[in-house]
C-alpha cells in the first residue's frame, strides 16, 4: 500500500492506494467521527462492494449505525433532486453533526456525497472511496463538490475536504473498458500540464494500463495523486496554480452539456476538449504540428475521440463555454499549453483563433 498526503495543515488527509483496501476495517476506524454512517452508492457499485464495504464498516467501530443510500447510476442524475435522497436518509435517521458521509462510486457519487456532507448540517465529514480510474486520479482528491445544472457543468458546489480517501484498485477489475479510457483522459493530464517526464512514461506504459496490469495502475494512481496533492496543497481553493487541473475541461464541459450529460463521459469530453485546447495553443505558435499530432497520438492510443460532436456548432460552444465557471469579467479562462508539460492559463487570446479552433478543428 502506498500512502500520499494532501497538506492542508488542519485539514491535512492520507491518500491510500493499494489491493483489498476496502476489505481493511484499520483503516476506515480513524476517520469514522460519530456513531453514524451514511454510505451513498449507486445502482452499478451497490451489487459489486457495498456488502464488503458494510461488514468492513461493522468491524471497523463497534455500534455503528451504517444507512445506505443507492442512486441512480449516470451523470445526468448528478443533480439537486437527486441529492435530496441522500438529506431524506439522513434526516429520516436522525443523523447529527458526528456522522461520516461515506462515497462509493465513480466521480458523480462522490462529487455528490461531498457536497451533500459540506450541506448537511452546514458541515460533516465524509470519506471517499472511489471506485472508477477517473475518480481515483482526480475527483475523488482536493475536495471540490457539487452538481450539475442544464446550462453549465459543477456550477453548483462547495470545497469540502474528505477525511481520507481510500483507493482500492482491485475496483478497476469491474470496470468497463470505456469507463477505464475516461479515467486515462485525465491520467495524460496531469503529464500534459505538470509533468513531462510522466507523460512520456505513459506514452511508454499505456499498453499496461488498457490491460489493467495492476503495478503499472497503481504507478499511474500514485503519480496523478501526487501530482494533484503537491498542487492543491498550494492553491486549495482554485485561486490560481490549481486552474491547472483544468485543461481542456472548457471545451469538454461544453460538450458534456451540449450533447446531455451523460451522451459524452466526462474523459470522453475532456480528451476531445483538450485537443481543442492544443489546437489554439499550436495557432499561438506555442506548439508544433509534431507535438500536436504526439499529443493526438496518445489519446487515440487510449481509445478516446480526438474531436469533438460535430452536432455542436461554434456558436452553441461558444455559448456553452461562456457560462462556464471560468469565465471572468466577461472573458473565457482557458488551460493552454506552451509546451508539452508546461501550462498556463489566460483569457488573453484572440477570439478569432478560438473560433478558428472550433470551426475548423471537428
Amino acid at each position: 500500500m502506498k500512502t500520499l498526503t494532501v497538506a492542508l495543515g488542519e485539514r491535512s488527509y492520507p491518500i491510500f492506494i493499494g489491493q483489498h483496501l476496502i476489505h481493511q476495517p484499520e483503516l476506515f476506524s480513524p476517520y469514522l467521527s460519530g456513531t453514524q454512517a451514511l454510505v451513498v452508492t449507486n445502482t452499478t457499485v451497490a451489487p459489486l462492494y457495498l456488502e464488503q464495504l458494510q461488514q468492513t464498516l461493522s468491524a471497523a467501530k463497534a455500534n455503528l449505525n451504517v444507512q445506505v443510500v443507492i442512486l441512480p447510476d449516470g451523470e445526468q442524475y448528478k443533480t439537486l433532486t437527486v441529492l435530496n435522497e441522500i438529506f431524506d436518509v439522513a434526516i429520516e435517521n436522525h443523523f447529527d453533526r458526528q456522522c461520516t458521509f461515506i462515497a462509493l462510486g465513480g466521480g458523480v457519487i462522490g462529487d455528490m456525497t461531498g457536497y451533500a456532507a459540506a450541506s448537511y448540517q452546514r458541515g460533516v465529514n465524509f470519506i471517499q472511496v472511489p471506485t472508477t480510474l477517473l475518480s481515483q486520479v482526480d475527483s475523488s482528491v482536493g475536495g471540490k463538490t457539487g452538481v450539475n445544472h442544464p446550462k453549465g457543468k459543477n456550477m453548483i458546489g462547495a470545497f469540502h475536504q474528505p477525511e481520507a480517501v481510500i483507493i482500492d484498485t482491485e475496483t478497476l477489475n469491474t470496470l468497463p473498458d470505456r469507463e477505464l479510457s475516461a479515467g486515462l483522459a485525465e491520467v495524460i493530464k496531469y503529464g500534459l500540464i505538470v509533468d513531462k517526464p510522466f507523460f512520456e512514461w505513459l506514452e511508454q506504459n499505456l499498453p499496461g494500463l488498457l490491460e489493467r496490469n495492476p503495478l503499472i495502475l497503481a504507478e499511474a494512481i500514485e503519480r496523478s495523486c501526487q501530482d494533484k496533492a503537491t498542487i492543491v496543497a498550494q492553491d486549495e481553493k482554485e485561486a490560481g496554480l490549481r486552474a491547472l487541473f483544468n485543461l481542456g475541461h472548457t471545451f469538454g464541459h461544453a460538450i458534456e452539456a451540449g450533447m446531455g450529460y451523460g451522451i459524452w463521459l466526462h474523459g470522453e469530453g475532456v480528451s476531445a476538449g483538450t485537443m481543442q485546447a492544443v489546437d489554439l495553443s499550436r495557432r499561438l505558435g506555442d506548439l508544433t504540428v509534431e507535438d500536436q499530432q504526439r499529443i493526438a497520438a496518445i489519446f487515440t492510443a487510449a481509445n478516446l475521440p480526438v474531436l469533438p460532436p460535430t452536432d455542436l456548432s461554434v456558436e452553441q460552444f461558444l455559448a456553452f463555454m461562456a457560462g462556464d465557471k471560468k469565465v471572468q469579467a466577461g472573458k473565457i479562462r482557458l488551460v493552454l499549453l506552451k509546451a508539452i508539460g508546461q501550462a498556463y492559463v489566460t483569457g488573453d487570446y484572440p477570439a478569432e483563433m478560438l473560433e478558428a479552433t472550433l470551426r475548423e478543428y471537428r
